[in-house]
Parts: C-alpha cells; structure tokens; sequence
C-alpha cells in the first residue's frame, strides 16, 4: 500500500468522523462519542504515516524531500494539523461538541486535495526556491498558525449558534460548552495561531533571503499574509485594550479565517508571483 491509498482512505475516514460528530450533536447520542474520536484518532494516525511514506516514497525516487512543497503536500498537512490540535482540545477540556465544526475542516481539505482535477499529487523535484534547510521550519509553523485560526473559527461559530438559540432549551446547542468557555477557547486559539503565524512569516522571511536575496519583496502571498497577522494582532489587542468578545470576537474568528484561506488559497489561484509554484 503506497502513500497515495493511505491518504485516500484518510479522507473518507475523516467524512465518517465528520457524520458521527454531527449525528452526536442533532441527535444526542452520547454513545456515539467515542467512536467518533476513535475514527478521528485512526484517520490522523493513517494520515500520519502516509504523509512518512510519501517522504520514504521520495527518496526511493531519487527526490529526496519533505512532503510540504506543493498544492497537495500543503492541503495534506493542513488537515493533519486541524484533526490534530482539535483532538488535544478535545483531551484537554473534555469536550467533543467542538468535532461538528472543526473535524469537516480536515475533510474539505483533504476532499479538495484528493479530487480537484487541477492540483498536481505527483513528487517531482524542488524547485530551486524550495532547496533550503527553512523550508519545514516555514510550511510547519504557518500551517500550524493556519490550523489555529480554523479552529478559532469553527470555536466563532459555535459560539454564534449558541447565542442565536438560547431560549430553546430543546436545542442540541445546549451540549456545547457554555458562552464563556467558547469565547475562552477562541480567544486561546488565536493566540496560539498567532504565535505560531509570527515564527512562519520570521522564517519565511529568512527564507527569502537566502533563495531570493532579500527579506521581503512584496510578493502577493507576503503582502497578504502581513495582512492577516495585522488582522489577527489588531482583533488581539482589541481584546486587551477595550475588552472584545462575544459575539464580536467570534465574527473576528470567521473573518480571520477568511483572510487566511485567501492568503493561503486565493493568492495561490488568482495571483501570481514568488509563490506561485504552490499551486502545482
């Protein structure tokens, strides 16, 4: 079994997981709750050692390199570190009424690398931009800032379900965590995503500089991931100067998040420039 087929039985796994955290939130059943964090905790662990055997699969083919270079490899770790850091909040604050929005994260992500007929699953060759010791440091902790923010934002719109619902009683909103545990875990969530955005962008930084001879250069993929850490730092200090949060914090989240998607999608496909082979 090659890495490919492993990665392919990650994503349906992941659509599985997706439809028993859903079922556990529309219809209550709580013995559904551990199967669904097996089945997550089976795919990340399958998706783990596919992502090792692509890079073993790379150096049979005379390539040699880490499995984060392209379109693919990107999405691929992307939704390892969505299932990731969701299953330690889960551990961590003994909760699965977050799996509903964040586990299908990891499914679209690895729907859209599996099936979009325009992103290349082939290993080929660095590019000579790509041929440098920073180039794990810089795709791990950007997408690890990147898999924050999308847990942020699923944490955001909980959180706006749960204040539009409730006067129900009868509502299934009712199992998730209370308002201010949310607003907690959101405003956590994007601090860690922020940190973590701030070391990608230093080391990618460094990067340029050693591939391009310059530090910034204005690139598109640069410009807008500077405007999203001055999003994400402004929502931040916000929230420690005037005291943002709620329902405000939340929609934060989501335009947070959005901003990333373009940053890390939209520039990919719209735009072109110094990043450009990341969408091959």
């Amino acid at each position: 079994m090659d890495s490919a087929q492993l990665l392919g039985i990650t994503t349906f796994t992941y659509l599985f997981s997706s439809l028993l955290y859903v079922f556990l939130l529309v219809f209550n059943t709580q013995r559904l709750a551990r199967v669904a964090t097996g089945f997550t905790a089976v795919a990340l662990a399958v998706q783990t050692i596919g992502l090792i055997l692509r890079w073993v699969e790379s150096y049979q083919m005379g390539i040699g390199r880490a499995p984060l270079t392209n379109m693919y490899e990107s999405l691929v770790f992307f939704a390892w570190s969505i299932v990731a850091l969701y299953l330690y909040i889960e551990w961590k604050f003994a909760t699965r009424a977050i799996g509903p929005f964040a586990v299908p994260l990891a499914f679209f992500a690895m729907a859209y690398a599996s099936f979009a007929g325009s992103i290349d699953k082939s290993i080929s060759p660095l590019v000579p931009a790509l041929q440098s010791n920073w180039l794990v440091a810089h795709v791990v902790t950007c997408f690890i800032g990147y898999a924050a923010f999308a847990i942020a934002a699923a944490l955001g719109l909980m959180y706006l379900f749960k204040t539009r619902d409730q006067a129900n009683t009868a509502s299934r909103t009712t199992l998730l965590p209370p308002l201010p545990i949310l607003d907690d875990l959101i405003h956590k969530t994007m601090i860690f995503g922020f940190i973590w955005l701030s070391v990608g962008i230093i080391t990618g930084a460094i990067w340029a500089n050693s591939a391009w001879g310059t530090y910034w250069s204005w690139d598109p993929k640069e410009t807008w991931s500077l405007i999203t850490w001055f999003f994400y730092a402004i929502t931040l200090h916000a929230r420690y100067t005037r005291g943002w949060n709620g329902d405000r914090l939340a929609v934060l989240a989501l335009c947070g998040f959005a901003s990333v998607l373009f940053t890390y999608l939209g520039v990919n496909l719209l735009l072109s420039g110094l990043h450009s082979y990341g969408a091959s």
